[in-house]
């Protein structure tokens, strides 16, 4: 029992360090998620294509200004759509993929790297 009053917790050098890994850690996050939240609003959008029965979208061209609208209206402008979005048309429904990158720099030069592939099949209104 002699040894108890020692250990009382972090010493100065344990919170500093905790507190260099909890600001890392925050840094971090706040780079990644906004483009995963631009993923789920993109998702979001191709997959209202086919639900909303009052959209006249018939042609490929249709389905990319929809998109565009909808990028436009989620402040989605880091994108470019052209790159990012194939549309093509089989059995009265689109095949719409979705396959993109985002970079974004942590430190010197390292960057981190997301990478979104997703596939839709959405019917035509």
């Amino acid at each position: 029992m002699k040894f108890a009053g020692s250990q009382k917790g972090l010493s100065f050098l344990g919170w500093i360090i905790a507190l260099a890994l909890v600001a890392f850690v925050a840094s971090t996050a706040f780079k990644v998620i906004p483009h995963y939240l631009d993923y789920m609003s993109m998702k979001k959008i191709i997959s209202s294509v086919g639900t909303d029965k009052a959209l006249d979208v018939t042609t490929v061209s249709d389905f990319y200004s929809y998109v565009r609208k909808g990028m436009q209206v989620n402040s989605i402008r880091d994108l470019d759509l052209e790159k990012a979005l194939s549309v093509t048309v089989k059995d009265n429904q689109f095949l719409a993929h979705l396959n993109y990158e985002e970079r974004e720099p942590l430190i010197q030069n390292i960057d981190l790297v997301v990478k979104f592939d997703h596939e839709f099949s959405v019917a035509k209104p």
